[in-house]
């Protein structure tokens, strides 16, 4: 803790004293110095399980200046009746002399089973009015995310985390009807999507997107969602018609259709990666030109093939890390990438 953060606490609490005291320590900080300005920003509501709630503080302390600029952590405890909150006021460091400081609040509330009916009652007072409000909850509760998505208008998901792939892509699809979803498992496929996008960017390359005959991905056999949201960005940008894939030896296989070409598509997974995500990905024209990507030591391996010969480079720094990730995702409440939902239907097209 720095000298610039103000910190409260209570035991057996309610909303309204909860929202009386950062409002007093607001009050605090500026009488301190004309310098200390509340960031204004972004609201982010995470409800989590209590048991695993420092885990998810640690990796809410890595997004640094992406913090949001009020977080509300609803921490759950099955059985616990009183409800005990902290808060705390923070800037990033002490105000250098003519110069603003932003401060960053985040108030912690412990709840148990008798306060989940009354979520939005113990939300509502603590964010941030007229602000945007991201919701969290990275250990499922639909029922809480349901009830706590009348405050929010962006949802953050990770994909990969649901037990069953198909029902991560239904349970994404779903909440994008009614909030804006930044997902997880798309921002980790970054990297991929801008070197693909990259290849083709020269103009005598170009032509080549149109002449695509097959795409092959590689994946952890738990990121099956994260290849069939990769396969839906090429379908989208590129106007491919594309249909439900089947199941084959733990592979998914079928194609997609553009204008009177066939499009081979393959998932495979691959249990020798020992993380998440993609493994590799490789395209193929008409023409015999071959673009694969495969993760690997240093980044990711690119190789290049065509009648002219062979070209293999390493692009460092492909991977962010999870905080990174993580860090990367609040800020993109605020970016609105359009064409992840684009990808997510297509990915539902292709459900089998």
């Amino acid at each position: 803790m720095s000298r610039s953060d103000a910190v409260w606490s209570e035991q057996g609490t309610t909303p309204d004293a909860i929202e009386r005291a950062l409002r007093e320590m607001l009050a605090q900080r500026h009488a301190e110095s004309g310098s200390f300005v509340p960031a204004r920003v972004l609201n982010m509501i995470a409800f989590v399980e209590d048991a695993w709630s420092g885990e998810i503080a640690n990796r809410l302390r890595g997004v640094g200046r992406y913090h949001a600029s009020r977080l509300l952590v609803l921490s759950y405890e099955p059985g616990r009746e009183r409800m005990d909150a902290r808060a705390t006021i923070a800037a990033d460091e002490d105000p250098a002399p003519g110069a603003l400081a932003l401060l960053r609040e985040t108030v912690i509330v412990k709840i148990g089973d008798r306060h989940l009916p009354d979520l939005i009652t113990i939300a509502d007072p603590l964010v941030i009015t007229d602000l945007p409000t991201l919701l969290w909850s990275p250990h499922g509760h639909p029922d809480a995310v349901e009830t706590l998505l009348a405050l929010a208008q962006a949802v953050l998901v990770d994909s990969v985390d649901e037990p069953l792939w198909r029902e991560a892509i239904d349970r994404a699809g779903a909440l994008s009807g009614r909030a804006y979803v930044v997902d997880l498992a798309w921002l980790r496929s970054t990297p991929w999507r801008e070197r693909v996008a990259a290849t083709f960017d020269p103009p005598r390359l170009r032509g080549e997107l149109e002449e695509i005959r097959s795409v092959s991905v590689r994946h952890h056999p738990d990121s099956t969602v994260a290849a069939m949201l990769l396969v839906g960005w090429l379908a989208s940008r590129l106007g491919w018609q594309v249909g439900p894939l089947q199941g084959r030896d733990g592979a998914l296989a079928g194609s997609a259709q553009a204008a009177e070409r066939t499009i081979a598509l393959s998932l495979d997974a691959a249990p020798e990666q020992q993380v998440r995500g993609l493994a590799g990905l490789a395209l193929t024209t008409a023409s015999l030109r071959r673009l694969s990507l495969d993760r690997g030591p240093g980044g990711l391996h690119a190789r290049i093939a065509d009648a002219g010969g062979e070209r293999r480079w390493t692009i460092p720094g492909a991977s962010r890390g999870e905080a990174g990730i993580l860090g990367e995702g609040i800020r993109q409440t605020l970016l609105r990438d359009p064409t992840y939902e684009p990808a997510l239907r297509a990915a539902e097209a292709m459900l089998p």
